[in-house]
């Protein structure tokens, strides 16, 4: 509900088609998607106690959760250099981000994020699968696949490199960004304006650690045979909650969100 009313709140309000809130939707777009891709048959099985899945149904829920996913580490990363933009360049920033130049950014990032999940699901497709087929986990993850594959040794290689490329590669770009915004901010000679541009910022900052702090525990940790109980509490974190708490973040921290869904209300309550 909360994703769905920060989209209706961009589409609404023509003051907020701006770069920022543009990505903003994208975000609310995808956490809206890769929590229906996981949460239904988790759903299912809670109530139902049907723990089964076909292997079409497995492929379709790791394409769609990969492409989800993949979308939102690239668009996380583009609302860190839009920041550094906005903080460390302000006079060129409607001119390095263009409605025409934003577009394409986003179409890039659906693209690579279809690619990659094209990828994965097709390597998946085509492994052989030789240990009993119990998947620990509540959806087809990439991870707990590799556990069940004959060569999981292969497996955990591409998970890796497509981690280091589509997951520690965009952090790194998040980081520097980052480093760069609060060297601005400390070079700011007055309180006021230090705290200004903090909060332009600070709120997808404490997505970026949400978000890749429960990512790390996830696909960075060692493979353990034993141990799928962590991993399924951080996928719960970075699928379930990460995704709801979002738009609160983002709609408590910003006054424009939170005066346009103010607005809004009033005027679906008249």
């Amino acid at each position: 509900m909360w994703n769905g009313a920060i989209i209706m709140v961009f589409t609404m309000n023509s003051h907020l088609h701006i770069p920022m809130y543009l990505f903003l939707c994208n975000l609310s777009l995808v956490d809206m998607c890769y929590t229906t891709v996981t949460v239904p048959k988790l759903i299912e099985i809670l109530l139902s106690g049907n723990n089964m899945i076909s292997f079409l149904q497995c492929l379709a829920q790791m394409y769609f959760f990969a492409l989800m996913i993949s979308a939102e580490v690239a668009i996380l990363t583009i609302m860190a250099y839009d920041r550094y933009i906005a903080i460390c360049i302000p006079l060129h920033y409607h001119h390095i981000l263009s409605r025409r130049k934003c577009l394409w950014i986003l179409m890039l990032a659906w693209v690579s994020a279809i690619f990659n999940s094209v990828f994965l699901t097709s390597f998946a497709s085509t492994t052989a699968w030789c240990h009993p087929k119990n998947i620990e986990h509540f959806y087809c993850d990439v991870k707990a696949l590799a556990k069940i594959s004959c060569s999981e040794l292969r497996f955990q290689a591409v998970i890796f490199v497509d981690t280091l490329l589509l997951g520690f590669l965009p952090f790194t770009i998040s980081l520097m960004s980052y480093v760069k915004i609060l060297r601005v901010i400390l070079s700011i000679a007055s309180m006021e304006g230090r705290k200004k541009a903090f909060s332009t910022c600070s709120s997808h900052f404490i997505v970026l650690l949400f978000f890749y702090g429960a990512g790390v525990c996830v696909y960075i940790r060692p493979p353990t045979q034993y141990r799928e109980g962590p991993e399924q509490v951080f996928s719960i974190l970075y699928t379930i909650v990460t995704p709801t708490l979002n738009p609160l973040i983002y709609s408590l921290r910003n006054k424009d969100v939170k005066d346009a869904l103010i607005k809004l209300i009033r005027l679906k309550s008249k």
